[in-house]
């Protein structure tokens, strides 16, 4: 998948309406990152981890 202009620098996207994180190196279903980003509901973390998003309270969702 190639990452959305407004997140191309990040690996890990979360979801601030269902607390899950994305990993954009490996989706899937890329309708479910597209309907995120244009809901503006979403979240980057730094650092750019999954102990990170973890850290936040969010759960990993593979899609």
């Amino acid at each position: 998948m190639k990452r959305p202009t407004r997140v191309e620098h990040f690996r890990w996207l979360g979801d601030k309406r269902k607390q899950y994180v994305y990993d954009l190196d490996q989706i899937d279903n890329e309708q479910v990152i597209e309907e995120l980003i244009e809901s503006e509901k979403y979240l980057v973390f730094s650092p750019d981890t999954l102990p990170e998003a973890r850290n936040r309270g969010y759960r990993h969702k593979k899609i």
